[in-house]
């Protein structure tokens, strides 16, 4: 299945207000800054990096969500709401991944190189929550809504508060206030 189909497919997984293929397309601003991302990302593989990043600001403009050019995002990703997403240079998203709006796959600053988080797949990433640095949040991992994550989020995890800290894993409640290693 292409990730047109998969990108529909998501939508209507993940968003039970989806009512039919047609709204998706028309309507729905996470669909369109990931269709259009596509794009920009194969200016960029192509060093077109100016035009990349022109077309990037364009659909920005447009979406209210920001993905850099050189991000790494696979198909079936949902961006629910969208406004405010910003998504790193080097951020890598993988299948199934869910982000709210206002999530930040951001850098330090301090960082060179792979700067950005890895979202695993499958991994769902909440309202407003704050994932900076060069870390992974692991496969279905969740990160509860305005958590600031600066440490790895193992797989199954969830991840809350500010720091981030695990409350379960898979499932199981985790002792309170044990941080992220």
């Amino acid at each position: 299945m292409g990730w047109f189909k998969q990108g529909i497919k998501a939508a209507k997984k993940n968003d039970p207000a989806a009512r039919s293929t047609m709204e998706i397309v028309l309507t729905y601003p996470g669909f369109h800054a990931l269709f259009w991302h596509r794009v920009s990302h194969f200016l960029h593989r192509h060093h077109l990096y100016l035009l990349a990043k022109l077309h990037a600001q364009f659909w920005r403009f447009i979406t209210g969500i920001e993905i850099h050019p050189g991000a790494q995002i696979a198909a079936g990703v949902f961006i629910d709401h969208g406004m405010g997403v910003v998504i790193g240079e080097t951020a890598v998203i993988e299948e199934g991944v869910v982000l709210f709006h206002g999530v930040t796959l951001g850098g330090t600053g301090k960082d060179h190189g792979k700067r950005h988080p890895t979202v695993k797949k499958g991994a769902l990433v909440s309202a407003n929550a704050q994932v900076l640095g060069p870390i992974t949040i692991g496969e279905y991992a969740k990160v509860g809504a305005s958590a600031v994550v600066i440490k790895d989020v193992p797989d199954r995890a969830t991840a809350v508060g500010i720091p981030a800290k695990i409350v379960r894993i898979k499932g199981e409640k985790v002792k309170e206030g044990e941080e992220l290693k």
